[in-house]
């Protein structure tokens, strides 16, 4: 017969350490304040490339989404409501170049085209909903 050893139980715990970035489907409820203040021009946004990813690379296109005109307002936007790399083409040749990326916000409809030259995310004031 093989005798028992008793074996002291051990809590063993890690501290949680928040990451710097939250993707958006982590983002429920919150809401973020921008102002849609990009230059004037042809608007083009990258369906597959959310803000809250790496950046597109110089010569990609774009999917179209029409002349652009900001319209100055300061906009809040829930997380999830889509926010994607684009590009505003200053020189019209329909492609992603260097100085011309934005982020988009497809708007409340999701079919509207709003810019910002503000390029860290996390930097823009958020509430929760």
């Amino acid at each position: 017969m093989t005798k028992k050893v008793y074996t002291k139980p051990e809590l063993k715990s890690e501290a949680f350490v928040p990451q710097t970035h939250v993707a958006a489907c982590g983002d429920s409820g919150t809401v973020y304040k921008f102002t849609c203040n990009a230059p004037r021009g042809t608007l083009y946004y990258f369906r597959d490339k959310p803000a809250s990813g790496s950046h597109p690379t110089i010569g990609d296109r774009g999917i179209w989404l029409g002349n652009y005109h900001p319209c100055s307002a300061f906009h809040e936007a829930e997380a999830q409501s889509g926010f994607y790399w684009g590009y505003v083409d200053y020189n019209h040749n329909q492609i992603f170049e260097k100085n011309e990326l934005v982020i988009v916000w497809r708007g409340q409809k999701g079919w509207e085209g709003h810019a910002t030259k503000n390029l860290d995310i996390n930097s823009w004031e958020t509430a929760k909903s």
